[in-house]
């Protein structure tokens, strides 16, 4: 095993003296914001008001250039999971001048106090089920192998761990479970908060008995599973104290931090990820929690310098 290392070095020389990395030639040379969602509904609210729309395609995905509340953006879908987010973050970092990453969707609610049609805009997010999937030793013990560890409680065989993050500029990989959202940002989306009223209602017979609320800071976790189960949801709580969960957020707070861009992501409540009674609810809430967060969105680039 000692000999790996030179041989893959040796191999990675060659391939890189074989093959030269050029950088991607841009679709368009005017910084812009990047405003991405997960899904459709989410971006259409956004695709509505965009003006000047101009499409362009990397790779199969679309990615729409034009002004949105006073600002150049461009906007595109992630798709949905972690490993889709990282993938379109990066082509838009690649394909275009892109100054600052947000983020507009649903999400599930973990903080008990949160309601459906909320709005968080976490400080950090972190991969929480980046984990090491323990074996177990007697019916119901668990144990990681000896030579890993983790600074996290365990969900059952579930042990959460650090991701290895290489950033730009940086000589040595470092272990990390938080991505921090951009203090800039994030003092912008906390001066527009209380100035945005948010939806209650996804129609006539869908109406929310209380008044959606937006909350700024706190953390956020992202992985790649939809959650429903509300023992899972206490867990999440209790060990990241986060307020929310997706399957996004964090992936592209990963990208953003090792690319040096500045990152924010708005995520409106559509279920209690467990915590409901009765069956989940995104489907009922869906489009209002997708509508609340473009309506915060939107505020938050006509609020930008």
């Amino acid at each position: 095993m000692r000999h790996i290392g030179p041989i893959v070095t040796a191999l990675g020389f060659l391939s890189a003296a074989a093959h030269p990395v050029t950088a991607a030639p841009l679709l368009d040379d005017k910084p812009r914001i990047a405003v991405m969602s997960a899904f459709e509904p989410e971006w259409q609210v956004l695709l509505k008001v965009l003006q000047d729309p101009q499409e362009h395609v990397v790779h199969g995905r679309r990615f729409v250039t034009g002004s949105l509340n006073g600002k150049d953006v461009v906007l595109f879908l992630s798709g949905v999971s972690m490993v889709n987010a990282a993938m379109t973050t990066q082509q838009a970092i690649d394909y275009f001048d892109i100054t600052a990453i947000v983020f507009s969707g649903i999400a599930g609610g973990v903080d008990p106090s949160l309601s459906i049609g909320d709005v968080v805009v976490s400080a950090q997010w972190g991969q929480y089920l980046e984990a090491i999937f323990a074996r177990e030793t007697e019916k119901g013990t668990f144990a990681i192998p000896p030579f890993l560890d983790t600074q996290f409680p365990n969900f059952g065989m579930i042990y959460p761990n650090e991701s290895e993050v290489v950033r730009d500029g940086s000589t040595e990989p470092e272990d990390r479970f938080w991505f921090p959202v951009d203090g800039k940002l994030l003092e912008t989306a906390r001066q527009v908060a209380g100035k945005v009223t948010l939806e209650k209602c996804a129609g006539a017979d869908k109406c929310l008995s209380h008044q959606p609320k937006v909350v700024v800071g706190g953390n956020g976790v992202s992985g790649p599973a939809f959650v429903d189960n509300a023992a899972f949801r206490e867990f999440t709580f209790k060990t990241f104290e986060a307020q929310v969960l997706d399957m996004e957020s964090a992936a592209t707070a990963h990208v953003a931090y090792s690319n040096g861009v500045p990152f924010i992501a708005f995520r409106s409540l559509s279920d209690l990820a467990g915590g409901g009674e009765g069956e989940n609810e995104m489907g009922v809430f869906f489009a209002l929690a997708s509508a609340n967060s473009a309506r915060l969105v939107q505020a938050f680039l006509a609020a930008l310098p």
